[in-house]
């Protein structure tokens, strides 16, 4: 199986892609919508400059394909989704003309790519798709889609007398700002590619700068 596929080729599977995903039905999430996809791909595209022996085609499918069964964070079976998703993606690709080379490296790219699901990636597509998906909840972007989900999942936005944790256990449950150090900060150490780490200890430190300003804001007393 060749790793090497033309721009165009590449572009036209990511029409056909977005395409199939439109005939899917409905979801409200916002913040597992179509844009999160284009996100999840972009970054994916900067982390295959790094890697130019992955498997391109395997990782914009997976890229496109991964929250095809998205179940809410506080669902009981959210740690099924991922492979729930990755039978759905396969079903649909195999339908068409999609390579059947690569349907296992796809399924299992879409599978592994989930916090919840801990599947450890063994491929280097998924570990790119692994690091692509969890780059879009850091940074400013990552921002927005934590208080969206805080607000869907009726959670608060911060502790009223201690939004940093200081003298209480985190909680990122009750509290939004709490989702910060509860899971967004593990992030970059369990990036799987190196330029990943990277991107994501930037992105963090963003997200550590508006927590101490949120904070200093916050504060009524």
């Amino acid at each position: 199986m060749s790793s090497i596929l033309s721009d165009a080729t590449l572009d036209d599977w990511r029409v056909r892609l977005i395409g199939l995903l439109q005939q899917q039905p409905g979801d409200d999430d916002g913040a597992h919508d179509l844009n999160h996809f284009h996100r999840v791909w972009a970054c994916a595209r900067q982390l295959l400059d790094a890697h130019p022996d992955a498997d391109a085609l395997t990782v914009l499918a997976a890229c496109y394909l991964h929250d095809l069964v998205n179940l809410p964070k506080n669902h009981p079976e959210r740690h099924l989704a991922s492979r729930q998703a990755a039978a759905r993606a396969r079903a649909l690709l195999a339908a068409g003309d999609f390579p059947a080379e690569r349907l296992d490296g796809v399924a299992h790219a879409i599978e592994a790519h989930s916090f919840s699901a801990a599947i450890p990636p063994q491929s280097l597509e998924a570990r790119i798709v692994q690091d692509a998906d969890r780059m879009d909840a850091l940074g400013a972007v990552g921002l927005a889609r934590l208080f969206y989900t805080a607000g869907r999942m009726d959670s608060a936005l911060a502790h009223p007398q201690d939004p940093l944790g200081e003298a209480r256990q985190l909680d990122d449950r009750r509290w939004a700002l709490d989702h910060i150090e509860v899971k967004l900060a593990k992030l970059p150490a369990m990036m799987q590619t190196e330029a990943g780490r990277k991107m994501a200890e930037q992105r963090l430190q963003w997200l550590r700068d508006f927590r101490r300003q949120f904070c200093q804001e916050w504060r009524t007393a």
